[in-house]
């Protein structure tokens, strides 16, 4: 039998009809559904991983550096943190303590050089130079890499018994002494007994000084060629006295042992006047010359004009005749304020020409051998002369006939028998050559006198 179609009965087809209706409709939402499901799973992925960023930063963060913020999370780790970094922080600043290296204060590896552009004090260091200023060192300072300087020994003869190394505050050497303030550390290769040397060891500071704000130190430290020295001259003392006021010089005596001093601020000079300009040499003896006059008590009021200028006393002129050994600092500063022409034979005392009025003039006198002997030391007080504003024309010198040293051939002992000899006296060249000058100074010291501004009563500093 064929099978017929079906029938469905109508309430059926209608209910059916209902069914395929919802069906399609439900059909048409599914989409939407799954659309709210991706980025509901989206935003739980993104908000996971951000969260999981997070804690692993707090994490890293915490473990490098003893962060606050670690501490808050987990306030016990974070104690324990902080704990062993100070006891990490403590064996390093042990451990950098122990590793500070001290070097001879006179490296001998310069010691053919030391006077023709190397030095063998603090030989590792290049200097600082700065247009028309003297070199210098200065400690802590970003070429010590904020390191404060420490120096170690008080040798007097030997500067290889002493030595010197760089350190931070936090981890100076062990049993060191801090020096606090700023000390003023000078080397010479000379002595600071001798007038001349004094002074050329003295300009660099004053002229530094001058610079930053008239600065003083709360110390000298003195070294000839690395050895230290516990005094100065009693002129060059004076003269600190008048510049500076009373400051001691450090003799590295605190203690019985021998430990390190270190510095919390240090000026080093060991060039003397070295590269300073023309101009600021100059200055520098001015400076020195009025702070001297200041400490004496020399008013210049009486002599100057309606200017301020000194007066020119050449007219009617008087001869004066003195020892400087027998004067006292300040007789000798009174004296040359007071003097327009000064002959002298070489020797120290013509340091005392710094105190004349500028545009002075000097007249120096030579024993017989010095112009064939002495090299270019004889020359110092012309420089001096022309560093402070002074005149030095045609100086004189004995001439040497014969010469009469017991070995003529070794030159050093010839020097040491001509070196103290005593200094002859041409008449003839003399009268000449004071008619010269005494016609001349007046206008020159009118010159010089025009070229600066001049103020007798004022010092820089």
């Amino acid at each position: 039998m064929r099978a017929g179609p079906t029938r469905i009965p109508g309430d059926y087809n209608a209910s059916l009809s209902s069914s395929l209706k919802h069906a399609d409709r439900a059909n048409h939402e599914i989409p939407k559904s799954l659309t709210q499901q991706k980025i509901t799973k989206i935003i739980a992925f993104v908000f996971l991983s951000f969260l999981a960023i997070l804690i692993l930063y707090i994490i890293v963060s915490a473990f490098y550096s003893p962060d606050t913020s670690w501490v808050a999370f987990n306030p016990c780790r974070g104690a324990v943190n902080k704990t062993a970094n100070n006891g990490e922080t403590e064996t390093l600043i042990s451990k950098l303590r122990d590793s500070v290296t001290f070097l001879h204060l006179k490296d001998l590896k310069y010691a053919k050089t030391s006077m023709v552009g190397n030095t063998w004090f603090l030989s590792s260091f290049s200097d600082t130079y700065e247009k028309e200023e003297a070199e210098y060192l200065y400690f802590p300072s970003q070429t010590s890499k904020g390191r404060l300087l420490c120096i170690k020994g008080n040798d007097t003869r030997d500067g290889t018994e002493n030595s010197y190394a760089l350190a931070w505050l936090e981890s100076l050497p062990r049993s060191a002494i801090l020096l606090e303030g700023l000390s003023f550390i000078s080397n010479t290769h000379y002595d600071f007994e001798n007038l001349w040397h004094g002074v050329s060891s003295l300009a660099p500071f004053v002229g530094w000084s001058m610079k930053h704000g008239c600065l003083k130190p709360r110390r000298w430290v003195l070294f000839k060629n690395g050895a230290l020295q516990p005094r100065a001259g009693s002129w060059l003392q004076k003269l600190m006295l008048s510049i500076y006021g009373e400051i001691p010089i450090e003799r590295f005596q605190k203690g019985s042992d021998i430990v390190p001093y270190c510095f919390e601020k240090a000026l080093v000079m060991r060039h003397n006047v070295g590269k300073m300009g023309r101009e600021k040499k100059l200055s520098v003896y001015q400076q020195i010359r009025c702070k001297a006059r200041s400490f004496c008590g020399i008013n210049l009021g009486r002599d100057v004009n309606e200017n301020g200028a000194p007066l020119i006393r050449v007219e009617g002129c008087r001869v004066k005749v003195f020892q400087s050994e027998d004067l006292s600092f300040c007789e000798q500063v009174e004296v040359l304020t007071y003097t327009d022409i000064l002959a002298s034979p070489h020797g120290a005392q013509m340091t005392n020409m710094i105190f004349m009025e500028r545009g002075s003039v000097v007249m120096e006198f030579f024993p017989r051998g010095w112009l064939e002997y002495a090299g270019v030391g004889q020359h110092v007080f012309e420089w001096l002369a022309k560093q402070s504003g002074m005149l030095h024309p045609e100086p004189w010198w004995e001439k040497l006939d014969e010469i009469d040293c017991p070995r003529p051939q070794n030159r050093a002992e010839c020097w040491s028998f001509y070196k103290n000899g005593k200094v002859g006296l041409n008449q003839t060249f003399f009268a000449q050559w004071a008619r010269t000058q005494i016609g001349e100074v007046k206008l020159r010291k009118q010159i010089s006198l025009n070229l600066m501004a001049y103020n007798s009563s004022s010092c820089s500093c």
